[in-house]
């Protein structure tokens, strides 16, 4: 290239806000204007000479390349996208528009920056993302694990967790943790559980990165050694405060976090949070509609469904299922003589003896009052269902000490199985209704009521 001819034209390109360069063919910078240190962050007279394909984005190097070879073949290019690496560390998003010129055996090129633009798109691809991440997720560990996806596809995020801080209890929790090292980030001491910690607490992102001059105290010794990897925690801030952290972990000598990587996961972060409070919201509202608030135990709604799905599953194996009817004596005397305060209590500790008596697959519930219902899922014979309700008597009929009182308290329980009772919902849970009635007269009539 004549560089005399070219002088003027050199001085016009420099104006452009557009960067211009020539690469030749060994893939050299030959040529760049003056935009390109406002871009790339590198003077000219840095480039000049050195390796394009050193800049690109190592995840673009390989599409960079075959991208040239297309250009070299006399193939140009129209808005060609690929991330750089600026001199600070940071990715910038550069549109390409380039041709090869055979005379001067040198690929031309014009450079713009788009990286707004992408960082725009980005965030409004997270939100939508995670927007309906939120409505379509049944939980929050179903929300937690399609938005390590959503990050994952745009920031390396192998390594993840979300902390939840219950400031009632003043505990730290982790509903989501993925991460090769550190397999329980609760327990004392584990770099995760310091980190969100102190996200939580400052209420402010935290970014770590190997050579970085400004690290919080104490953080320093995880990115001393120039290949560690990164950490970015970032905050969980709702209206009322932090309610926890997220925070991502590079493999190490991979990838750095950047400045930018920390904005964007702070957006993300705003919508995560307004996700996780949604979620929650409806939990609570769930478990209020479903379970008794005084014992916590299943209600007559949640009682009904497992009912159904255990009646469905025992018809469809020709197995047994069984209803137990507890109703207990001379509750209204405990109320009566001891407030209602101790009543409370008494059912509270009846439903803890109930849930003692029964497996992990069955169901207590409360349908009112003093009366209780177990469901036994799946049983063998009609005797085990017996073998419960003996369970159960023993259980309850053992002394309780509540507020310094020691009541003795006695239950009517009437039992129902499938098929031997009823093959039908409402004729099961008459039979075992009347046959709690049933042990209640027994009852009255051994205690002389």
């Amino acid at each position: 290239m004549d560089t005399r001819s070219s002088a003027p034209l050199a001085s016009y390109i420099d104006l452009l806000l557009d960067a211009v360069c020539a690469v030749d063919g060994q893939g050299r910078f030959v040529f760049v204007s003056a935009a390109c240190e406002r871009i790339f962050g590198y003077t000219p007279q840095e480039l000049i000479g050195q390796p394009m394909i050193d800049l690109v984005h190592p995840a673009d190097r390989l599409r960079t390349l075959e991208a040239a070879r297309e250009i070299m073949n006399g193939e140009p290019k129209l808005n060609f996208e690929n991330r750089y690496l600026r001199k600070d560390g940071r990715v910038v998003h550069i549109l390409w528009s380039a041709r090869w010129s055979p005379a001067d055996q040198l690929r031309i090129a014009v450079a713009r920056d788009i990286t707004e633009r992408k960082q725009a798109e980005s965030r409004q691809a997270a939100l939508y993302a995670i927007s309906e991440a939120a409505h379509a997720a049944a939980d929050l560990l179903a929300l937690f694990k399609r938005i390590h996806l959503i990050i994952g596809e745009w920031l390396p995020a192998l390594n993840f967790s979300v902390a939840l801080y219950d400031e009632q209890c003043a505990q730290l929790n982790f509903p989501y943790h993925v991460d090769d090292r550190e397999g329980q980030p609760e327990l004392p001491g584990t770099v995760t559980g310091r980190l969100c910690a102190e996200v939580i607490r400052s209420g402010q992102p935290i970014l770590l990165t190997p050579g970085s001059s400004q690290l919080p105290s104490g953080f320093a010794d995880l990115v001393a050694q120039p290949d560690a990897p990164c950490w970015l925690g970032v905050p969980l801030n709702s209206q009322s405060g932090t309610i926890g952290a997220l925070i991502v972990r590079s493999a190490p000598d991979t990838e750095r976090y950047t400045e930018q990587d920390k904005e964007l996961l702070q957006y993300v972060c705003a919508q995560i949070t307004i996700a996780i409070e949604r979620k929650q919201l409806h939990a609570r509202l769930q478990h209020m509609a479903q379970y008794d608030q005084l014992t916590q135990v299943p209600n007559r709604e949640l009682l009904r469904e497992r009912f159904k799905c255990a009646l469905a599953t025992a018809r469809a194996a020709s197995g047994r299922m069984a209803l137990l009817y507890i109703d207990l004596d001379r509750f209204k005397q405990v109320n009566d003589t001891y407030g209602h305060g101790v009543g409370d209590m008494l059912l509270q500790a009846v439903a803890n003896r109930l849930k003692g008596c029964i497996r992990d697959t069955d169901t207590v519930a409360r349908i009112g009052g003093d009366e209780f219902v177990v469901l036994l899922h799946s049983i063998q014979a009609l005797e085990d269902a017996h073998g419960v309700q003996e369970k159960i008597r023993h259980a309850l009929v053992q002394p309780l000490r509540l507020d310094g009182h020691c009541l003795s308290i006695e239950p009517s329980i009437g039992v129902a199985c499938f098929p031997d009772h009823g093959t039908e919902d409402v004729a099961l849970f008459r039979h075992a209704d009347e046959a709690m009635y049933a042990a209640k007269r027994h009852n009255h009539r051994a205690f002389g009521i």
